[in-house]
């Protein structure tokens, strides 16, 4: 009996050592991102394979409303506190990189050939020399939205192909009160939102211009093919007639939520926001092509990365959830939660992807997509909000507005490389 309780003790023992042993060689790690409804969702089931996949790994999530997000990574990171690995934008990478905030992710999973052949070609701005910085679990294009009931009350069968075929269908949607003011828009329009995108890598492109010469380091809209795009952008408010307002409900995807605008041109994240609204029936296709038939997109993306924080097990796990993140069975997660498109062509081409109601315009524009690679993204917008400014409310002529913003740009753009 003494033989038999001993057994039961040195069990226990055994498999309270077990135990201890099992939780000693847990790790923790710990993932950032902003705060956005269906983003955090998408997070929660990829971190719940992940950890079934890895039970020896916990992910905790951390999430920011956007103002504040940038403020709290860079304090928390030199601080030895906060992500393990990291959203950020695109645009802030050289940002993080000079902070010493990331580091470069290792070669031996993810060599940079294989990216460059897996990947499509935009997240090539992440990579420096043969190695990468971050990598996306998914991209974004920009699209055509249309409102089908406000085309149905106009009788318009089809949403436009061209970008005449734009302004005559923006012309038959745009509705006037008796003194003449704007109450419902053909289109939206608003540098403040995705416009700026638009009118660099969509509109300049077509007229037959490139908006950056030597990497994105050089502006080159300051030329014939610059004025005829912005002289296409800024008819649609000061042509005769109209057919939209800056400002116009103060918010582009505001006035087309709520049902005053006929078109509106958004990136593929807004699907989210738009799936739901009461009383909504709208539909999406490609952005328009100009006369010849060429279209011209714009792509950007969030990234994840290593954090200068990890180190040890710690990084060790960070390594194992940046590649569960980046593969094809999370990109098809975010797809089908977010909206937003798989960076990998041998998920977003996929028949049923790139031939989807919704998500397949987006998916078909990456094809003819470009990144634009900022150095500072906020104020580079900002110098095409106030371009359009000066046209708009100081009756500037096009042309000489648009030699100031690109003065002003290249300077922005000389200070950063300088430094």
């Amino acid at each position: 009996m003494k033989t038999h309780f001993r057994r039961l003790a040195l069990a226990g023992l055994t498999t309270s050592a077990a135990l201890f042993s099992s939780a000693a060689s847990a790790v923790e790690i710990e993932y950032w991102q902003y705060f956005f409804d269906a983003r955090v969702e998408a997070m929660e089931t990829l971190i719940k394979n992940f950890e079934a996949a890895n039970p020896d790994i916990t992910v905790k999530m951390t999430h920011f409303p956007y103002a504040d997000y940038r403020t709290k990574v860079a304090a928390a990171i030199p601080a030895g506190e906060g992500p393990d690995v990291v959203q950020l934008f695109y645009g802030w990478l050289n940002d993080y990189v000079d902070a010493e905030l990331i580091q470069p992710l290792p070669a031996d999973s993810f060599p940079a050939d294989k990216i460059d052949a897996e990947f499509f070609p935009m997240v090539q701005a992440m990579k420096d020399g043969d190695a990468y910085w971050a990598l996306p679990t998914a991209v974004r294009s920009l699209a055509l939205f249309y409102n089908q009931r406000l085309f149905d009350e106009a009788g318009i069968g089809s949403p436009p192909e061209t970008l005449d075929e734009l302004m005559e269908v923006a012309r038959a949607l745009t509705k006037t009160d008796a003194a003449g003011n704007i109450t419902q828009v053909g289109i939206t329009a608003g540098m403040t939102a995705q416009d700026h995108h638009w009118w660099r890598e969509g509109l300049v492109r077509q007229f037959g211009g490139e908006p950056y010469a030597d990497d994105y380091k050089t502006v080159n809209y300051n030329n014939e093919a610059g004025v005829a795009a912005l002289g296409f952008y800024t008819d649609m408010f000061l042509g005769d007639p109209p057919v939209t307002a800056i400002g116009f409900m103060d918010e582009p995807q505001a006035a087309f939520k709520a049902g005053r605008a006929g078109m509106h041109i958004d990136g593929s994240f807004r699907i989210g926001s738009l799936n739901g609204t009461r009383g909504l029936k709208w539909g999406v296709t490609e952005l328009p092509a100009n006369a010849d038939g060429t279209r011209s997109n714009y792509s950007s993306y969030w990234v994840n990365a290593i954090t200068t924080k990890a180190e040890g097990e710690k990084y060790d796990a960070a390594v194992k959830f940046m590649e569960y993140v980046t593969s094809d069975e999370a990109m098809q997660i975010w797809l089908d939660v977010v909206g937003e498109l798989p960076a990998k062509p041998s998920v977003g081409l996929t028949d049923a992807n790139k031939n989807d109601e919704t998500f397949g315009p987006f998916i078909r524009g990456l094809a003819y997509a470009n990144t634009t690679k900022f150095a500072n993204e906020s104020d580079q917008r900002q110098l095409m909000v106030e371009m359009v400014e000066r046209i708009q409310l100081e009756n500037m002529d096009p042309a000489e507005s648009l030699a100031i913003a690109a003065e002003a740009e290249q300077k922005l753009l000389d200070e950063y490389y300088a430094d």
